[in-house]
């Protein structure tokens, strides 16, 4: 007699599935991949429509290619690497185009250090050259190892440690850059707080 709970299936099954005839199973995989695989893009983009539109034509390519996989690697893997691709793929197609100035890519309207943050390293990280981000953003903001980097960008390993090396000491200089003009455009508001709290003092 059956325990009535039903195993949840591998991705590796689930491809399989896809690859069978079932309808469902290449659904079921990429909502179970889904959030990383957003933030991959994201990442990996310079915009988020560059990152949606790419995410879409990463999943339509892995749907349409399911078959050629030969299981020597995570099927997880496999995704985000087709993922990276494609992301990559629009940054050079879009390379010699007019893009957006860097300050409207993430408008965000909440202020706080943290968020300023964030958008800072998001600025510096669309500066770079797209290898060396994709590098990064695999190994640093990913958690991948180099092994794993190498094969997820089919380049390696050496490869792979010198665009993060090379990489990580631009990105340092471009926030350090970044941070500098913040700071000066910084003061422009402060006169007018400044004549507020004076009289404030006053009262």
């Amino acid at each position: 007699m059956g325990s009535g709970v039903q195993r949840q299936r591998s991705d590796a099954e689930l491809l399989a599935a896809h690859v069978s005839g079932d309808r469902y199973a290449f659904g079921e995989l990429f909502h179970r991949h889904q959030r990383q695989l957003h933030r991959l893009a994201r990442m990996t983009s310079r915009t988020p429509q560059d990152a949606e539109d790419a995410l879409q034509e990463a999943m339509l390519s892995a749907h349409r290619g399911a078959g050629a996989f030969r299981y020597d690697a995570a099927v997880s893997s496999w995704l985000h690497r087709i993922v990276v691709n494609a992301c990559l793929d629009r940054l050079r197609r879009a390379k010699s185009q007019r893009t957006v100035p860097l300050e409207d890519v993430y408008p965000v309207a909440d202020r706080s250090a943290q968020v300023d943050t964030a958008i800072m390293v998001q600025r510096a990280l669309m500066r770079l050259p797209v290898e060396q981000r994709a590098a990064i953003v695999a190994v640093d903001m990913q958690g991948y190892s180099i092994a794993d980097t190498a094969r997820l960008l089919g380049v390696a390993e050496g490869t792979v440690k010198s665009r993060c090396a090379r990489g990580r000491v631009r990105l340092g200089e471009l926030l350090g850059q970044l941070h500098t003009r913040s700071r000066r455009a910084v003061p422009a508001d402060r006169p007018r707080d400044a004549k507020m709290a004076d009289t404030g003092a006053d009262g």
